[in-house]
C-alpha cells in the first residue's frame, strides 16, 4: 500500500474519491434531515425520496443510519420517520450561546403580556426565518410555532422582514430557485423590491391573512451595533380576533419591543 504523502501534493485517487464519497453522503444525510418540517413531521421513505431527489435504496440506508443515532425517531406500526431528541442535542448549544435569544426574552414576555397574543424571536440562516424563541399567548385559542420551526414563505412576515434588508440580488435568487416559495394569489403584488422598499423604510412587515386567511403577524428587526439585523420580533394571532384598527397599534408595540431588544444588545437603531 503506498504511503500518504507528506510534502503537501495530492493525496492518492482512491483516498481523494472515498473523501469525496464521505462529504457527499453527509450532504446527503443533512438535507433528508431538513425534509422533516412543521408541515409534513412525519414521513416516508418514498416521500423523502422525492423531496430530496435521491433513490429510494439510498434514502433508507440514510433513515435507519440516522434512527440509529437518535436523530430521528421510526414508529412502529407505520415505518414512518421523525425527528428525534438527538436533535435538539446539536442544537442545544447553539441556542444557549445565542445572545439576541437570551436578551430577548423579557423584551417577548413583556409583549405577550401587553397584548395577550403570542410573541416570537426568529433568526435568518440564510434560507429562511427560524424560531429561536417564543411566549405564547395564554389564551385558548392561539397561534404558536415549536422552537426550530423554519419559515420560508414569503407570504409570512418575518421573512418578508429579513428579505428587505438583504441585498436585491440574494432575494432575486432566494425565489428564481424556490428556496423562498412565493404565492402568485396572496395579495401582496408582483412587485417585490418596491414592497420590500416599503417593508424596510417602515421597519414592519404585516401578514393581514397572507399565508392563511386566519393568521395575523407582524414582524420588526433587531439590530446589533453594526446596525445589522440579527433578528426580529414577531407577533402572532388569529386574524378573526385582530381588527383592522389595531395594526397600527401592535405594530407599535413590536416596533418597541424590538427596539429593546437592539438597545441590549448595544446595536444601533435605524
Amino acid at each position: 500500500m503506498p504511503l500518504a504523502p507528506k510534502d503537501g501534493t495530492e493525496a492518492p485517487k482512491g483516498r481523494a474519491d472515498a473523501s469525496q464519497g464521505a462529504a457527499a453522503s453527509l450532504l446527503n444525510g443533512l438535507r433528508v434531515l431538513e425534509a422533516f418540517r412543521t408541515g409534513r413531521p412525519t414521513l416516508g421513505v418514498t416521500e423523502v425520496a422525492q423531496i430530496v431527489d435521491l433513490h429510494k435504496s439510498t434514502v433508507s440506508r440514510i433513515l435507519s443510519g440516522l434512527a440509529e443515532a437518535g436523530y430521528l425517531e421510526r414508529e412502529s406500526e407505520t415505518g414512518r420517520y421523525r425527528l428525534g431528541l438527538g436533535v435538539i442535542g446539536l442544537a442545544g448549544p447553539l441556542l444557549a450561546e445565542l445572545d439576541v435569544r437570551r436578551l430577548a426574552q423579557p423584551a417577548l414576555e413583556a409583549l405577550t403580556l401587553q397584548t395577550r397574543e403570542t410573541s416570537s424571536l426568529a433568526v435568518w440562516n440564510g434560507t429562511g426565518a427560524v424560531v429561536a424563541e417564543q411566549v405564547s399567548s395564554p389564551q385558548f385559542v392561539k397561534h404558536t410555532a415549536y422552537i426550530g420551526t423554519r419559515y420560508d414563505r414569503y407570504e409570512s412576515s418575518s421573512v418578508r422582514l429579513f428579505l428587505a434588508f438583504l441585498p436585491e440580488g440574494s432575494v432575486s435568487q432566494l425565489l428564481e430557485t424556490d428556496q423562498i416559495s412565493r404565492s402568485a394569489t396572496s395579495g401582496l403584488g408582483t412587485d417585490v423590491a418596491g414592497h420590500l422598499a416599503e417593508v424596510r423604510a417602515r421597519g414592519l412587515a404585516f401578514n393581514d391573512g397572507y399565508t392563511d386567511p386566519q393568521e395575523f403577524g407582524v414582524a420588526a428587526p433587531v439590530r446589533d451595533y453594526r446596525g445589522a439585523v440579527v433578528g426580529c420580533i414577531t407577533l402572532a394571532a388569529p386574524r378573526g380576533r385582530i381588527s383592522p384598527d389595531q395594526h397600527e397599534d401592535l405594530g407599535h408595540a413590536v416596533g418597541l419591543a424590538a427596539e429593546k431588544v437592539t438597545d441590549r444588545l448595544g446595536g444601533a437603531r435605524a
